[in-house]
């Protein structure tokens, strides 16, 4: 059968038009998978807790992420475009970007940065050069640390996830920078300087940085499964536990459960050697210890001989020269005070704090700690209320120092209570244990500087304005104390309100 011209014309039209449609259709899957990316890497970017900036070779900070932004208290109207001079001391960051641009990345350096606001934190940073199809430098990623509030947990968890998921800054190349960047994230995590475990959704390990390799082959030390048995297998929250791999050798595991979009990805440990800290607060401790020691003597020396000079033992005094004594004897008092609180420090991070417990009615305990502050109470008009339980009720407890605890509450309940206030004192009772409650109409505690209140000599903002004596260690002795009886310590506030303290102890059965 033969075809005529025209058909033949058409055969072909109609082939070409298929061809074009199929190339239609792969340059539009092309440019939605394109889309994608792109989306992904802003997501990624965006999604980082981990401060990162993007730097020109000349010092320009080109972008930066919120992180950044946060930490460093400028927006990216303010920083995109200044020099990073403008954070960074001028001749360190110039030795740091000449090094990147040498050597392809720096690792773990410290620096200062200015903040917005003028303060300075220092930093942990860490950079990585970027190259075009040319293998010509176009800038250098910055990530920076805090290393200014290092314990504080979530942060720093939130900081070394963002070193697993690298942080992607352009889509050019498509599939091909979305390798490069992948390379980039597997550089950061094999050079990272804390070990890095990456535990899938079924809790299989899926990832092992060099570091932790490092760490579990130390001679001596516990090894993996150990770790795997110490963490549990269903972490649910940001936690940080010690655990001792060996004699001075010591690692903090930090762990949080990661999700994306709702869904579980599994669980990110960070395994970090605290060993040399744990050496340097051993011998902070021991000196303090040391010190304490060496200055009660004098002290004691000093408050007799202030005795007698006030009790008129070595002749009379006249009415000025007594109100300068009774001063100068108060001011020894706390300095005596202050060393009594240091040793018990000193002892309880040494862990020679004994506990020498009896069994005892918490009514004796309360009465004992009311007796004792009683005068204040009655000096500053405040009036102090105390719940008895109805019927006794035994506690097994170190007696002074669960007295201690109390007298600590009530004396900050007095402090933090203006006149004509009132502080109470009441029990509650379970099957198995006993809660003390303290609860006041004082100052209050600010939202933000809650989860500090038993931190080692921290005072609220509002402590110091109205109260300007004090050292800042009696929370903390007291929920070290409580936490030796297996209690449990607590508080609920509202500002300008009033504060209850709580604390609970097992009954005597």
């Amino acid at each position: 059968m033969e075809i005529t011209a025209q058909e033949y014309l058409k055969m072909s039209i109609f082939k070409r038009l298929d061809k074009s449609r199929d190339k239609d259709k792969k340059i539009s899957l092309l440019l939605t998978d394109l889309a994608s990316l792109e989306n992904y890497i802003k997501d990624f970017f965006n999604f980082s807790p981990l401060p990162i900036c993007f730097i020109s070779p000349l010092g320009v900070v080109l972008e930066v992420n919120p992180a950044f932004e946060k930490t460093s208290g400028f927006s990216s109207e303010e920083i995109i475009g200044e020099s990073i001079n403008q954070i960074f001391d001028k001749e360190e960051i110039l030795s740091i970007t000449k090094e990147t641009l040498e050597n392809g990345f720096v690792a773990a350096k410290d620096l200062f940065l200015r903040r917005k606001d003028g303060n300075d934190l220092t930093v942990r940073i860490f950079t990585k050069m970027r190259i075009d199809e040319k293998l010509r430098p176009i800038g250098y990623f910055l990530g920076l640390f805090d290393l200014s509030d290092i314990k504080k947990t979530e942060d720093e968890l939130k900081r070394v996830q963002a070193a697993l998921l690298n942080i992607l800054e352009d889509t050019e190349g498509a599939r091909r920078m979305t390798e490069e960047e992948k390379n980039k994230t597997q550089a950061i995590v094999t050079n990272f300087t804390d070990g890095l475990l990456f535990f899938d959704k079924d809790h299989n390990l899926a990832l092992i940085n060099p570091k932790a390799e490092d760490f579990f082959k130390t001679d001596n030390s516990r090894g993996l499964k150990e770790i795997i048995e110490f963490l549990g297998s269903d972490i649910k929250d940001i936690f940080r536990k010690e655990f001792v791999m060996a004699k001075d050798f010591i690692l903090e595991i930090s762990a949080i459960s990661m999700e994306k979009d709702g869904v579980d990805l599994g669980n990110l440990v960070v395994l970090h050697d605290v060993s040399r800290e744990k050496i340097i607060e051993k011998l902070k401790t021991e000196f303090v210890s040391l010190a304490a020691h060496q200055l009660r003597t004098p002290l004691s020396a000093i408050k007799w001989s202030l005795r007698m000079i006030l009790d008129g033992d070595l002749g009379k005094i006249n009415k000025d020269q007594k109100e300068i004594m009774e001063k100068t004897y108060q001011s020894n008092e706390r300095m005596i005070a202050l060393v009594n609180d240091l040793l018990s420090v000193a002892r309880i991070e040494e862990g020679k704090y004994a506990i020498n417990p009896i069994s005892i009615d918490v009514a004796e305990i309360c009465r004992l700690a009311i007796d004792s502050i009683a005068d204040g109470f009655k000096k500053k008009g405040i009036r102090l209320k105390f719940i008895k339980p109805s019927k006794s009720i035994m506690v097994f407890c170190d007696k002074e120092k669960i007295g201690l605890v109390l007298q600590n509450m009530l004396d900050n309940a007095l402090k933090y209570t203006t006149k004509l206030g009132k502080v109470s004192l009441s029990i509650e009772e379970t099957l198995v244990d006993v809660t003390f409650n303290i609860k006041d109409t004082g100052i209050g505690i600010a939202k933000n500087e809650q989860n500090r209140v038993f931190s080692k000599f921290f005072r609220t903002n509002e402590a110091v304005l109205s109260e300007p004596v004090g050292s800042g260690l009696g929370l903390y002795m007291a929920k070290n104390i409580i936490d030796s009886h297996n209690g449990k310590i607590g508080f609920k506030s509202q500002p300008g309100k009033g504060t209850t303290f709580y604390f609970t102890l097992k009954k005597d059965t």
